[in-house]
This record gives structure tokens, C-alpha cells and sequence, in this order.
């Protein structure tokens, strides 16, 4: 099964709006999502328990890649970029599969991983609003390496694999911004790979909830025990010891498959480095997109 398509791209219509010269789509095209958005956020504007859903608006730029686009890059691309739900646990990729589709998350985060002959799985990344799914199409691989699925159920906009090779190919800022991100990524991978052999499951655990954190636009986390071994391909018991002694520590609390982190610098201080060199590279992203609001708020750029 497929994500499920919230909007077919010629429906979608793209406005510039005053507030922040941000890009909105305009919800009067996407009427299907109104019942969804109203429990998005509580009235002062903070972030919610649940499902990652869509705002009112829902941005084009609340992912950072394409947030980080000039202008007319983002404008062209627009009509190829289709809105979808991305529901927990929905493999988007098999290993040895060619992408027939790239995916830039929004509200949900994905995890790659390493299968092993005997069944058991293994996250080597994540990609939430920071980055975008599928980087074999245009590395020249086709085929991907690692089993990919949605670890936290969100949206996120879906662009053909062919349309996203012709955008690539004409050697503008999109293709620079995504050789960036890439390296970003095998840093992750390269980390990811050394942190599941040399450090705790606690100190996994850590790094995997503060990265999910870092991803997504909710106060709290739907990640049952299950899913988290699974993410790291450990025992479920040595999760809930290793979550229990956090809870008791003050540093995160859990009900059921609710995970909300109460002491973020307590919770960091107990991660392995690993956790704060991602970080840095998710900040490095991040200020591409500060570089561009002068972009996006229809100054003149001085390149990419």
C-alpha cells in the first residue's frame, strides 16, 4: 500500500503570503483536510500529544530542504510535489528496490535500516522535516541499500523519482542542496553504524529519542517498546530497563506508546557524542535555510 495521496499536484495551489514570506498552500484546495487540522495545536500555539497532523496551512517549507530552495526553484517544482499521509510502520522502500518515488517528511520521520539474513533490523538513520527519502535516485545507485519505513506516522510531500532526476540534472541549487544533504546523511550512517557498537542501549536510546524529537512538530513521541528495539536492534526488555531508569532519572516520561521528553539537557548530557555531531550537521542544514530568507522573502540572493 502506497502513502495515501491528500492531494493530486494540479489541485494544489501555491500562494505567497504576507506572513514570514513563507509558502502556504492554500487549504481551500485541500478541503478534506479541514476535519484534521483543528486539534493540531492547543490555543496558545504549543506544540501537541498525538498523531503528527497537518496545520491549517500546510508549508511546503516545514521541510528544510525545500524550505531552503530560492524562490522560482520552489515554484517550479511545486506542481510535482504531492501531498501524503505516511502512516507508522509503512514500508516506503525494500532493500534492493528501485525508488519509484522520493519523499520530503514533514510532520512524520522514517527510518533506514540494515536487514540481516535472520530477520532482525537495524536503523543506520533517520529523516524527518530535515531531509528527504530516496537519495539513490539521484546518486546513480537506482537501487537502494537499506529497508525504509515510517517509524513516527506524519505527512509529507511526494515527487516521481523522474521528475526530481530532471530537476537534479539541470545543475542549479536544488542539486547543491542535496549533495549537502547526502553527506549529512553518510555522516549520520557512519555514526549510526559506530554508536550501535560501541555505546549502551541506553545511551542508543537517548540518541534516537532526541533525534526523533528533532524531526517532528510534536511535544510527544507514539513509540512503543517494541518499536524502539526494533530501531535498534536489541531486546524489548533492555529497552524498558533502559526507559524505566530514564523515567526515574526525570529526564523522559511514558505512557503506553507516548514518549515525552521532560529534561532535554538531562537527556543529552546521558547520549553518547554521537547524538551532538548529528545535531551540528542537522544545524549546518538548518542555516542553509536561514542563508535563503532573504530568498524566500523575494531579496536578492548572492548564490547558493
Amino acid at each position: 500500500m502506497n502513502p495515501t495521496p491528500y492531494a493530486t499536484p494540479r489541485d494544489t495551489t501555491l500562494n505567497r503570503t504576507a506572513m514570514a514570506g513563507r509558502f502556504f498552500f492554500n487549504n481551500a484546495a485541500l478541503p478534506h483536510l479541514a476535519l484534521e487540522t483543528s486539534s493540531a495545536r492547543n490555543k496558545s500555539g504549543e506544540r501537541r500529544r498525538g498523531v503528527a497532523i497537518p496545520d491549517e496551512f500546510h508549508r511546503l517549507t516545514m521541510n528544510h530542504l525545500l524550505a531552503a530552495l530560492p524562490i522560482a526553484d520552489l515554484e517550479r517544482l511545486s506542481p510535482d510535489l504531492e501531498l501524503v499521509k505516511m502512516p507508522q510502520c509503512h514500508a516506503l522502500y525494500e532493500s534492493g528496490e528501485c525508488p519509484r518515488h522520493v519523499y520530503f517528511p514533514t510532520t512524520s520521520v522514517a527510518a533506514l535500516h540494515c536487514d540481516f539474513s535472520d530477520g532482525a533490523l537495524a536503523e543506520v538513520a533517520l529523516v524527518g522535516n530535515d531531509g528527504m527519502l530516496g537519495i539513490s535516485l539521484f546518486m546513480g545507485g537506482e537501487a537502494t541499500p537499506n529497508r525504509t519505513s515510517v517509524q513516527i506516522e506524519g505527512y509529507g510531500y511526494r515527487m516521481t523519482g523522474l521528475a526530481l532526476k530532471q530537476e537534479f540534472d539541470r545543475g542549479g541549487y536544488l542539486q547543491q542542496l542535496l549533495l549537502r544533504y547526502t553527506q549529512s546523511l553518510i555522516t549520520q550512517i557512519a555514526l549510526t553504524a559506530a554508536c550501535n557498537r560501541h555505546h549502551k542501549v541506553e545511551q542508543q536510546l537517548c540518541r534516537v529519542l532526541l533525534s526523533c524529537f528533532d524531526r517532528m512538530p510534536l511535544a510527544s513521541m507514539p513509540l512503543t517498546h517494541e518499536l524502539l528495539a526494533n530501531l535498534l536492534g536489541v531486546r524489548r526488555e533492555s529497552v524498558s530497563e533502559s526507559a524505566s531508569r530514564l523515567q526515574r532519572a526525570g529526564l523522559i516520561h511514558y505512557v503506553r506508546r507516548d514518549i515525552n521528553i521532560v529534561d532535554r539537557g538531562g537527556l543529552e548530557k546521558v547520549a553518547c557524542e554521537c547524538y551532538s555531531v548529528i545535531k551540528a550537521d542537522l544545524n549546518r542544514l538548518k542555516s542553509i535555510v536561514h542563508r535563503n530568507n532573504s530568498v524566500i522573502n523575494g531579496h536578492t540572493c548572492s548564490g547558493g
